[in-house]
């Protein structure tokens, strides 16, 4: 038996690669695929089967594309209308040399969701593992808002009677595979242990301790945010992503091509860190660092207009060529050649957002009264307390409330640590408000320097 986990950081995506008897089949694939097509080659496989645990909304699948280029079937949930593959029931069987997958109904996250019992014949007929998407996460729950406040009780009671009446059942033994880890937003707080079993979390996922009542009680009460790419998720995942075939080159532009696709409305993507963003930047940018990129691009980036990606050295533009790709964000024109050297050397404009620290903070609070701006998420905001007098609104909601703001004040930004902090710079930057400040070390720094917060 092979057995292959591959992990797509960013988005905390999991999928998997199962082969025994010279066929293998691959479960919730990445779109950009190529790795599940070497790890086939390398083992002498023929990947036959792809199995969709759901309809995803937090990437897009790459089912259709990895079909596409091996002839393999892909198979998903009945209980949604797919425009592609085949639809699976409960019971449904499948076998792999000593490999034997049997496809249990798990609806609650979704309700087409299913998860694969495998056995390995060769051994025992004994479960072996369940590969059960976003059902059952280490130390965690899937969410389950997907169908609005008036199913959340039906979808919380369907999810846990879901894992405790068919994958729990299966035996304390049973190896746990979900489709996420740590840092997924499709789960709120789950554990990072590369593996689970059945019994640990029995015995240590709070949802399972304290019970279904307790659960369906706190999920009703829930909203998690919702993005909104989350939607064009949702619409390629159900009806097909357009095929890739090849992950494309990304082009280099010259400042010429840059500023010619800057007037025909083009998304300009500053990926570099805030304090080089906030020195000088492109007017009009949008300030996301690299490794922000998965959880935050979908927030403010459309599908529609070209994205152009600004760096200091262009290194590595592959990985995030990759995350855009995984977001089913293929309007790439291409990068600043150059880096934003070129810009400066040209002697283009450029914007600035300027930054202080948290001691310079803390000496203007005493003497002035800025509009002092917390965006972060509501958790981290309620479990690491916050500035006094500062008002709140998580960044990637910010756009939808800009009448919150005021504009005839200055606006000083925290966040954690200052990243976040110049994303929403540049977005405010961007709606035309002027008189902005990003914060460097955000709350972190404000606890470390002994400054009191309130909760």
């Amino acid at each position: 038996m092979l057995f292959e986990r591959i992990v797509s950081e960013g988005i905390s995506h999991i999928s998997y690669l199962i082969g025994s008897g010279g066929k293998a089949a691959v479960i919730d694939p990445r779109r950009d695929c190529e790795c599940y097509l070497e790890i086939a080659q390398r083992n002498d496989l023929v990947i036959t089967h792809i199995f969709e645990t759901h309809r995803n909304e937090d990437y897009v699948i790459g089912s259709q594309e990895l079909a596409n280029l091996c002839g393999a079937e892909i198979y998903h949930g009945a209980k949604m209308a797919f425009s592609y593959g085949k639809p699976v029931r409960e019971g449904d069987t499948f076998t792999f040399g000593s490999l034997v997958f049997t496809i249990l109904e798990t609806p609650g996250h979704t309700e087409e969701s299913i998860s694969l019992v495998l056995q390995d014949m060769e051994v025992s007929p004994q479960p072996y593992m369940v590969f059960c998407g976003d059902t059952l996460f280490s130390g965690d729950i899937a969410r389950t808002d997907f169908y609005g406040q008036e199913q959340k009780a039906e979808m919380a009671e369907k999810i846990f009677d879901s894992i405790e009446k068919k994958i729990l059942s299966s035996g304390d033994g049973v190896i746990i595979c979900p489709a996420h880890g740590a840092g997924s937003v499709c789960g709120g707080e789950i554990t990072d242990h590369p593996f689970t079993t059945t019994g640990y979390e029995k015995l240590t996922n709070r949802w399972l301790i304290t019970g279904k009542d307790a659960f369906v009680r706190a999920r009703v009460t829930e909203s998690p945010y919702v993005p909104p790419y989350f939607k064009k998720m949702e619409q390629y995942n159900r009806e097909g992503a357009p095929l890739l075939h090849r992950i494309p080159d990304l082009m280099p532009l010259s400042v010429i091509e840059v500023n010619t696709l800057m007037a025909s409305g083009s998304q300009i993507l500053d990926i570099r860190s805030p304090t080089s963003f906030g020195a000088g930047h492109i007017p009009g940018s949008i300030s996301c660092w690299r490794e922000g990129l998965p959880a935050f691009m979908g927030w403010v980036l459309n599908y529609e207009e070209p994205i152009v990606i600004i760096d200091d050295f262009n290194l590595s533009l592959d990985t995030v060529q990759r995350h855009l790709i995984r977001l089913g964000y293929d309007n790439v024109s291409g990068y600043l050649a150059g880096g934003f050297s070129q810009w400066t050397k040209t002697a283009q404009k450029i914007s600035t957002l300027p930054t202080c620290s948290v001691q310079q903070l803390h000496e203007l609070l005493k003497t002035q009264s800025p509009f002092l701006y917390d965006v972060r998420d509501i958790k981290n905001r309620n479990s690491a307390g916050h500035i006094k007098n500062s008002h709140h609104r998580y960044v990637g909601e910010l756009s939808s409330y800009l009448d919150e703001i005021p504009r005839d004040q200055p606006i000083v930004i925290y966040c954690d640590s200052g990243y976040k902090g110049s994303l929403a710079g540049s977005i405010l930057a961007r709606n035309n408000y002027s008189d902005l400040t990003n914060v460097l070390g955000g709350i972190t720094a404000w606890k470390r320097a002994g400054f009191g917060v309130e909760r």
